[in-house]
Order: C-alpha cells, then structure tokens, then sequence
C-alpha cells in the first residue's frame, strides 16, 4: 500500500513496502524522508515541496537484526533502535557514536542511515561503521547490489546511489564482529556539536594481551572517514599495554584536514593522534578489567 496526499506544495508518498518504494522511484527522484532530522531543518521557516518518499511506515525496515551471516540496520531503524539493540560489544564504539548524535529527541528519530546518505565529513557514524567493515545494501529496480561503506561515500554530500536507488539496509558481516571497541569525539563542547575530529577503533586482543586483529577510523579530518591502515599495520601483534606509545603523526599521513572555524589543520592532526591515544588506553583499562574478573 502506499498514500499519495498534499503536504503544502510538496508530492508527498508514503509506503509501507520496499517494493512500493523502489516502484515509486522508478518514476522519478524524490527526497527519501525517514527520520527527517536532516530534511526539515534545512527548509528553516520554508514550506515542504518537492518530490517526497516517506520510508518511516516500512516496519521491516526498522529493526536491528542477525540473519546468521550479518548483522542488519534497516534504512529506518533511529540510533535509539541501535542503543536498546541486543549486539556484540565490536558495536560499543557505534553504540558511543550514537549517544553523540544531536540530542537524545535527535536520536530517538533520526536514522543511522540517514546519517550515511548525508554524507558529512563529520557523520558521527561512519568511523565506528568502517571498523566493523559494514556493507551498504543498495535497492533498485533490478534488486540489489552492495557496496562497501568506504566506496559507498563519495566526497562532501556524495554518494554512489544511481538513479531509482535507495539504501535498504547496512550489513555488517559476523566476522567482522569479534573483539571489543571504543569511540571518541572531540568538539567545542559535549553535545550539539560538529566534530573537530572523532576516532573509532575495534580490537581483537589474546589472552596475553597482545593485539591480533585491530581497525582505527578518523572522521572529520577528510572528505571522507577513512581507515588508518599504517596505523592498523604498526599495532598489528603488538602489546596492548604499550600500544598507544606507537601512535605517532607519521602514521596518520592519509588524512587531508583542513583549516575552518573550528580548528586548524594541524591541530586535528595532533588530535587525531591524542584521541586514538586515549581509545587504547581506554580499551587497555577495559581489557585489564576483563582479566582481573
């Protein structure tokens, strides 16, 4: 089913199946509204026109969930949805971006999806997404296709979504789901903020406490969140007790920050490093914890 109504001057259709959705774009680009914590505040004291898709009303959409080889977000599931989810602690650093989305009224509606397909340099949760190597799943007229996240976002508001596609879902793979993981945010002030630089970082660590398997993001310090691989490389079978003594800046040479109104460049180089610092110390303290109990 699906309902075509007036909303002021806009051609607002709101569905209730991913198969009515992907029909309804086949005739044309419409604005997808899910959570609309990104739509309506840019129409400021503006009427809602346009082309409207409302995806809100897809209940299989909404939900958090393991299939056996993935974990699945669907494209309406809210970061409230994923903070109550029941999943692994490799999502606790994508559970702590989560609590830094707006306000708590922000992330009770707006979609961990949407955030992707904004395609800010500062989403909060494309670096712990990166971490857990989540997959986009795109739908379309023909089916699906999936992309990885690192390929599925483009640049500054740009993604890889072709004409009559939507994200339906994220995919994280179970293999990607080992270990435990941290995030950190820095900003002007706790909340309400846009980042000055933000880190993610998931890890595997043995029984002796060495590091066997480790993924590091940096967000807002490039166009796009990227994954630190020299970074990845230098921790790799290393202790994780001395660990954050290998961050050095020498090793963050892939990101591209620039200078704004919130920081310099160099200064999210040097935060860049401090914050990644802190993440292992952070995760050592957690792993002594898990060890003494």
């Amino acid at each position: 089913m699906q309902g075509e109504v007036s909303a002021g001057a806009a051609d607002y259709v709101r569905v209730d199946s991913l198969e009515a959705a992907i029909a309804t774009l086949a005739k044309g680009p419409r604005t997808i509204l899910a959570g609309g914590t990104d739509v309506f505040p840019r129409l400021q004291d503006r009427p809602l026109t346009g082309a409207i898709l409302d995806i809100s009303g897809i209940a299989a959409l909404g939900t958090v969930a393991f299939d056996g080889d993935y974990w699945r977000i669907g494209a309406a599931a809210s970061w409230r949805t994923l903070i109550d989810a029941d999943v692994p602690p490799a999502f606790d650093g994508l559970k702590a971006a989560a609590r830094e989305v707006g306000s708590v009224q922000i992330q009770n509606r707006a979609t961990i999806i949407g955030n992707l397909c904004n395609a800010s340099p500062a989403a909060d949760g494309v670096p712990p997404l990166l971490t857990l190597d989540a997959e986009v799943e795109i739908a379309g007229a023909y089916g699906l296709r999936y992309l990885p996240l690192s390929a599925f976002i483009l640049g500054n508001r740009k993604t890889a979504l072709g004409d009559g596609e939507m994200v339906s879902a994220l995919r994280i793979p179970a293999a990607s789901t080992a270990g435990q993981s941290g995030f950190l945010k820095l900003g002007a002030r706790s909340y309400l903020v846009i980042s000055i630089s933000m880190a993610a970082l998931r890890l595997v660590v043995d029984e002796t406490g060495i590091i066997r398997d480790v993924a590091v993001s940096i967000g807002a310090c490039s166009e796009v969140a990227k994954r630190m691989d020299q970074l990845e490389d230098a921790l790799r079978n290393t202790a994780l007790a001395t660990a954050s003594a290998r961050v050095t800046p020498d090793l963050f040479t892939g990101l591209s920050p620039i200078d704004d109104v919130r920081a310099t460049a160099a200064y999210r180089l040097q935060a860049s490093c401090e914050i990644t610092r802190r993440l292992l110390c952070e995760q050592q303290s957690n792993f002594a914890k898990g060890v003494a109990a």
